[in-house]
């Protein structure tokens, strides 16, 4: 069973004739298929670019859980 990740499909020969009318109808992803198969994903790019954000933040929150613990160390602000 071959499973598609996105709720909108698109067939490489649709996408060849209409790529501006295709990537204007949706703001998600859309899955390309070549012989009813998903080939690729095509994601805009505010979404690509929300992604890689989510991504950032999982990787600064996976640093905080590490450091969180860690041994302190408690100074005064006179100190530094």
């Amino acid at each position: 069973m071959n499973i598609v990740l996105a709720r909108y499909t698109v067939s490489v020969t649709e996408l060849k004739k209409n790529l501006s009318s295709i990537l204007s109808e949706t703001d998600e992803p859309i899955a390309v298929l070549n012989h009813n198969q998903a080939e690729a994903y095509l994601l805009p790019a505010t979404y690509y670019e929300a992604m890689l954000a989510h991504l950032e933040d999982l990787e600064d929150m996976k640093l905080v859980l590490e450091r969180a613990s860690e041994k302190t160390i408690e100074v005064s602000i006179d100190e530094l």
